[in-house]
């Protein structure tokens, strides 16, 4: 994905995204959540590979996985997801 439209949807999906750092630990950044997304998305591959690029967990990229998908999801399904009206 080139540089703009990753700008765009990491705009798009921030708010929903972005986690607080705490005393005990630096929280994931929105950047990084949704690149080990894309990663996860495009190449197919487990959490427990893409833990050797990304520097995460698997269980962690196991939660940010879903919630970033769920994101990506909410922010683009009024433009390019339609339902027909017989499906309703």
């Amino acid at each position: 994905m080139d540089e703009r439209p990753f700008q765009s949807l990491l705009e798009m999906i921030r708010p929903k995204i972005t986690k607080q750092d705490t005393n005990m630990r630096l929280s994931v950044t929105a950047e990084e959540r949704l690149i080990v997304t894309l990663k996860y998305l495009a190449t197919g591959n487990s959490y427990e590979d893409l833990k050797f690029t990304s520097a995460i967990s698997p269980q962690i990229i196991g939660k940010i996985v879903p919630e970033t998908c769920m994101a990506i999801y909410e922010a683009l399904k009024n433009d390019y997801l339609k339902v027909s009206k017989y499906a309703l």
